[in-house]
């Protein structure tokens, strides 16, 4: 699972890192907290545009679907994509040979279970470098409007050991591609054992987790704030190490 995530460098750093341009970098905000079930349109670069930065909306939406109702439906159920079915599911299965993306990052939160209870912690790589998530996208268009729908999902896999001690009950995590597979993600004509290939688990020596305030989970207020990725300790929470 992948609900929450933070994108917090500067258009200069993501541009250089990315070796790729803003298309529209006034619509761009740095972001330290932000869930999916708000569906945020965040940086992604496409594999029909790998030189350019757009900003999709998170929560696939695929072009067979008929109405806004259906779309508004589906989209709540793709945040999501699992690399072990997303060869099969009919929203996906088109995307994930021929529309790939990576959905940029730079952190992302998850909760661990102790005692019956939740507790988040933000997880970045060990460098604090912005990272690259699989991701699958689509183009909705609005027949009443004719208005085009830029969609991603983001594409989960087995959690590595560190990300199994914090997501303890489903043991999840994104898939962070390596650098080197970056550019060949979005490729063309990529064969299934490809693709494949690219979507193991990450290397958890190359990254580092912490836990955080439950200021992220408390409604009304504004999450999109430095303090959502700042350490807070709890006492009844045991060291991952």
């Amino acid at each position: 699972m992948c609900y929450n995530i933070m994108i917090n460098k500067k258009i200069e750093y993501l541009e250089k890192r990315f070796r790729a341009t803003f298309e529209n970098p006034q619509l761009f905000e740095p972001i330290y907290h932000v869930s999916a079930f708000s569906t945020p349109f965040l940086p992604v670069i496409s594999n029909k545009d790998s030189n350019t930065i757009q900003l999709f909306q998170w929560g696939l939406i695929p072009f067979w679907v008929k109405d806004e109702d259906g779309a508004e439906k589906i989209r709540f159920r793709t945040f999501n994509a699992r690399s072990e079915t997303v060869h099969e599911k009919p929203s996906y299965r088109m995307p994930i040979k021929k529309r790939r993306c990576i959905v940029i990052a730079d952190g992302f939160y998850e909760w661990r279970e102790v005692q019956g209870k939740k507790y988040p912690y933000f997880i970045r790589l060990a460098d604090d470098s912005a990272f690259a998530l699989a991701g699958i996208w689509d183009t909705w268009v609005n027949k009443k409007t004719q208005e085009k729908n830029n969609t991603f999902s983001i594409i989960t896999t087995r959690a590595n050991p560190l990300i199994e001690k914090i997501h303890n009950i489903k043991k999840r995590m994104p898939v962070i591609l390596k650098r080197e597979h970056e550019n060949k993600w979005l490729s063309e004509n990529l064969n299934t054992d490809e693709i494949n290939s690219m979507l193991d688990p990450y290397d958890e020596n190359e990254m580092e987790a912490y836990t955080v305030s439950k200021l992220i989970t408390t409604r009304g207020i504004n999450t999109n704030v430095p303090e959502a990725m700042k350490l807070f300790e709890y006492k009844e929470v045991p060291n991952i190490n």
